[in-house]
Formats: C-alpha cells, sequence, structure tokens
C-alpha cells in the first residue's frame, strides 16, 4: 500500500507505542489484584493485539488490510458526572517498588491510552490514505472508549479526583460568549 512519508512515520510511532501498550498490558495483567480492572485489562488486551497487527499489516502489505478493528462500545457507569463517589485518596510516588499497586497500574495504562488516543488523532486528521484514515478513527475511539472505563474505575476507587466546576467560573466563561444567530 502506498503510504505518504508522514503516514509512514506516523504509523511506525504508532506501532511502537502499541508494542509498549502491549508489553505494559501483559506486566500489569500478571501484577494487578482488583478482579474488576483485571477483567477490564484482560477484555482490553486482545484488542490492543488486534490494532497492533492491523497497523503491522498497513505497513508490511501492498494493499490496505481489510480487517476492522473491533472498537468497544462506550459503557458509562456514573451516576454523576461531576461527583466521585468516594473521597479522594492522597498519593506519593513510591521510590522503591518490586511490584506495582492497583493505582499504579490503572493510572499507568490510562496515561498510555490517552496519550495514543491523542496519536491516533494527529494521525488521522493527517492521513490522506482513506482506509488508513478510518482506521486510524476507529483506533482513536478504541482508546477513547477505553480510557473512560479506567477513569471511572480510579474514580470509583478515589484515585482520580472529580468535582463539579464553581459556578461563578462556569458562569464567568459562559458571560463570554454568545450564539450566533441564523
Amino acid at each position: 500500500m502506498k503510504l505518504t512519508p508522514a503516514e509512514l512515520h506516523n504509523l511506525h510511532e504508532l506501532i511502537l507505542s502499541c508494542v509498549n501498550s502491549i508489553t505494559n498490558m501483559a506486566l500489569y495483567k500478571n501484577q494487578v489484584t482488583d478482579p474488576e480492572l483485571k477483567s477490564m485489562i484482560e477484555t482490553h488486551f486482545p484488542v490492543h493485539v488486534q490494532d497492533y497487527n492491523i497497523k503491522v499489516r498497513f505497513a508490511k502489505e501492498s494493499s490496505a488490510p481489510t480487517e476492522k478493528l473491533n472498537v468497544p462500545e462506550l459503557k458509562i457507569n456514573l451516576q454523576d458526572f461531576t461527583s466521585a463517589p468516594v473521597d479522594p485518596i492522597p498519593v506519593t510516588p513510591r521510590t522503591d517498588i518490586q511490584q506495582l499497586n492497583d493505582r499504579e497500574i490503572a493510572t499507568g495504562y490510562l496515561l498510555t491510552l490517552k496519550r495514543a488516543g491523542r496519536e491516533y488523532a494527529w494521525s488521522a486528521m493527517e492521513a490522506t490514505n482513506p482506509t488508513l484514515r478510518e482506521f486510524l478513527k476507529d483506533a482513536f475511539t478504541m482508546s477513547c472508549n477505553h480510557a473512560y472505563e479506567v477513569s471511572e474505575w480510579l474514580i470509583k476507587k478515589g484515585f482520580y479526583p472529580l468535582c463539579a466546576a464553581p459556578q461563578t467560573e462556569i458562569d464567568k466563561i459562559a458571560s463570554l460568549y454568545n450564539e450566533v444567530n441564523q
């Protein structure tokens, strides 16, 4: 398949990113203790492997892969989108560890998904190959949906703060803009 130089280099970076994600997820699956987080990582894992394999096929084959990425549906479990069900638990980085804890695993995974999502979005907007562009858009959605699930788990455990913006700030920002009459 013909690619532009930008598409090829973006694809290379995304493949390398997947190597990192899959390697980390393999470690996480073996170290995680929370059954819900473990199940989430195990459910996400094959989609990341599929994502990697499709990208490798894009790089190696003379024609675009016909396989479509298995994009998961977004599952929203939060009832209130501006407040956490528990108070946040403070954290201090550990400087001498042999084993990651569940908070560190979920945080590492979430940050990996967020960074990958940004790269997928950027690469999709730069891609001129329509098949590659659609795949990258699907990969962005996959990363976005997986990140949401992980953030919900972190919020539920008190590991990720969630709070409502003060009404005074909302009012101040909202007062800056007026709708356009059509």
